[in-house]
């Protein structure tokens, strides 16, 4: 776990707290080996395949989004350029 805690730049608290409510919704699975806690994605369940998904289309946005980035519009008058 504290392996994600790094990862995600977070504390323990916090991540545990996340997982404890991602494991309450059936999202993910938590066992314990020893002193370790091992972290495992449900991908079947059909809250996680709604997750997923949605995290794809926000990839794809982000993706399209830095190869069309917005245009200016002349409604910010700081928008116009005095060439124009």
């Amino acid at each position: 776990m504290m392996d994600l805690v790094r990862r995600v730049n977070s504390t323990y608290t916090q991540v545990n707290r996340n997982i404890e409510i991602l494991e309450r919704e059936g999202i993910l699975e938590t066992k314990k080996l020893g002193r370790m806690k091992m972290i495992q994605l449900k991908r079947e369940d059909q809250k996680t395949k709604a997750i997923l998904k949605a995290l794809e289309i926000l990839k794809r946005q982000e993706v399209l989004g830095s190869l069309y980035p917005p245009q200016k519009t002349f409604e910010d008058p700081r928008n116009f350029e005095a060439n124009s």
